[in-house]
């Protein structure tokens, strides 16, 4: 890792609060010089820093830039070379996987977006993308088993942004069968897991999976104003938030066969002993959330008493409140 990587490190970990080049220098085993020369590129890469005589440098909070060197510098070692591509606006970063992908993108790779102006939820419905309020990116990765592993993934993916937000800001999120999750009884984060295929050998090339995080985003479209919300959490640095959750995607997607994170998955629910109705085949269904099995799914059982198995794509969901 790069001096400057390791010094945006320790701003980010410290945002808003000084850190003195001293200790800066000493924690690195570099000189002051090569600090001072870090904070100069990264100041003239946009990152609001100050700094004041016998105090140090500090990372402004409201400096909050997606950044390719932020987010590596927080990503394991052995994801930290992960190809990443950030756009100021862009319609979809799912969208534009898919585009890398048709151009020759092989292996994983990370996209996010400042904006997205026509992000992407499940069943073609749209995802409220505002300028630098929230955290919109797609995690593309070629799975290792066969396309079952899209059906796993998305449940995943869920963890991974619940034991991010969890780690980093202390709040309790929760899953809400299958895709979303909830704060406060607010959606906060959607995810949209989509398969890109290899027609010609009939398999699944690549995964692409979209997750898109309300953070500090305040007004709502009126169609959704009801249902969603934002995190608003103090001091969280964007960077490090998409850091963590790739880091503990990958690991998940490296070990496909150890489904060990469907345990978090059923403790963080939301659903199970709740009475639901669910859309299959243009029929509402009312039934009461039983359990989440060991491949995903969710077992109901419905109003007449029969107990059904609801699978990822095939229904919509709701509370009955």
């Amino acid at each position: 890792m790069t001096v400057k990587s390791q010094v945006l490190r320790a701003l980010e970990a410290n945002r808003g609060r000084f850190v003195s080049g001293q200790q800066l220098a000493e924690t690195l085993k570099v000189s002051r010089n090569a600090v001072w020369k870090a904070v100069n590129t990264l100041k003239s890469e946009g990152y609001e820093i100050i700094s004041v005589k016998n105090r140090g440098y500090s990372l402004l909070e409201s400096s909050d830039m997606l950044s390719k060197t932020a987010i590596s510098a927080f990503l394991k070692d052995e994801y930290c070379n992960i190809p990443i591509y950030i756009y100021k606006e862009i319609d979809s970063t799912n969208d534009q996987a898919k585009r890398l992908i048709a151009d020759g993108l092989s292996g994983s790779a990370v996209i996010l977006a400042e904006h997205q102006t026509a992000g992407k939820g499940r069943r073609g419905r749209p995802f409220y993308s505002p300028y630098k309020t929230g955290l919109y990116m797609s995690l593309v990765f070629q799975p290792k088993n066969s396309i079952s592993e899209a059906v796993y993934i998305t449940s995943a993916a869920a963890v991974a942004v619940v034991l991010a937000i969890e780690n980093l800001t202390g709040k309790s999120p929760k899953i809400k069968w299958v895709n979303d999750i909830y704060l406060d009884g607010k959606k906060v984060c959607g995810i949209l897991t989509e398969a890109v295929t290899n027609i010609e050998l009939h398999s699944v090339q690549n995964i692409v999976v979209g997750i898109g995080i309300n953070i500090s985003t305040q007004e709502f479209p009126q169609e959704i104003s009801s249902i969603a919300g934002s995190l608003n959490p103090q001091n969280l640095s964007r960077n490090r938030l998409a850091a963590e959750i790739i880091n503990l995607l990958l690991d998940f997607a490296e070990n496909p066969n150890n489904r060990t994170y469907l345990s978090v998955y059923k403790s963080r629910s939301m659903v199970i002993g709740r009475e639901i109705y669910y859309y299959k085949d243009d029929e509402v269904i009312s039934a009461t959330a039983l359990a989440i099995n060991n491949d995903g799914s969710l077992a109901v059982r419905n109003a007449d008493g029969s107990i059904s198995t609801l699978r990822s794509g095939e229904i919509t969901l709701r509370l009955k409140k």
